[in-house]
C-alpha cells in the first residue's frame, strides 16, 4: 500500500516522535532553570518553559487525534482517551494515554501556581519526570519506530542530558552559581541573591 493509505498513521507517528522530543527538551530546561545554569530574566525562562510545555501539549494533542483517521486501527475518541479502552497494545496504549493527560494537566497547573502556592506548584511539578518516563516506556513498547537505529541515536541524544542532569541533581552536584542555600541562611538573612523562578 503506498504511503497515502497510512497519512493518518504517518502523521501520528511524526507528531508522538515530536511530542516526545519536545517533552524531554522541555523537563531538560526545567532542570536547567532549577540548577540556576540558564541565563536570562526569571520572566523569559518562565515564558520559553510554558511555550515548550504548550508545545508538548499541542503534539500530544496531534498524536492521538489523527489516529482517529486511521484507516488499521479505526479507534474511537474514546480508545484514544480513556485508558484501557483500546484493546491494540492495551498497557502500552494506556501508558501513552496516561502520560498525555498528566503532561497536560502538570502544563496546566502553571496557570494556577499562584492559587495553590509556589511549594505546592514544584511538588506537583516534580511528577512531570514520571510522565515523561511513562510517554518513554509507550514509545518503546509501541511505537512503530521504535526498532529503527536512526530512532534509538535520536531518543539518546534528547535523553542523555537530561539523565545526566538527574543524576548531578540526586548527587547534589552545583549546576549553577552555587547550592542553594538553607532556610535557616535565608532567615539570617546571609543569601544575597535574587530569587529565582
Amino acid at each position: 500500500m503506498s504511503a497515502s493509505g497510512h497519512l493518518f498513521w504517518i502523521a501520528s507517528r511524526g507528531a508522538g516522535i515530536t511530542a516526545l522530543l519536545l517533552a524531554s527538551t522541555a523537563v531538560c530546561y526545567g532542570l536547567l532553570m532549577a540548577g540556576r545554569v540558564v541565563k536570562g530574566s526569571a520572566t523569559d525562562r518562565r515564558a520559553y518553559h510554558e511555550m515548550l510545555g504548550l508545545s508538548v501539549m499541542v503534539a500530544t494533542a496531534v498524536h492521538g487525534l489523527t489516529l482517529l483517521g486511521d484507516g488499521y486501527l479505526h479507534p474511537s475518541l474514546l480508545d484514544i482517551t480513556i485508558p484501557f479502552a483500546l484493546g491494540y497494545e492495551r498497557v502500552a496504549t494506556t501508558l501513552g494515554i496516561v502520560a498525555g493527560w498528566a503532561l497536560v494537566a502538570l502544563g496546566l497547573s502553571f496557570y494556577i501556581r499562584n492559587r495553590i502556592g509556589r511549594e505546592r506548584f514544584k511538588l506537583i511539578h516534580r511528577f512531570t519526570l514520571l510522565a515523561w518516563l511513562a510517554g518513554l516506556v509507550h514509545t518503546l513498547i509501541e511505537g512503530t519506530d521504535a526498532g529503527q537505529l536512526w530512532f534509538l541515536v535520536l531518543l539518546a541524544i534528547t535523553t542523555a542530558p537530561l539523565v545526566l542532569l538527574l543524576v548531578l541533581r540526586a548527587t547534589g552536584a552545583r549546576l549553577g552559581r552555587g547550592a542553594q542555600p538553607t532556610t535557616r541562611a535565608r532567615a539570617a538573612g546571609l543569601d544575597s541573591r535574587p530569587a529565582g523562578p
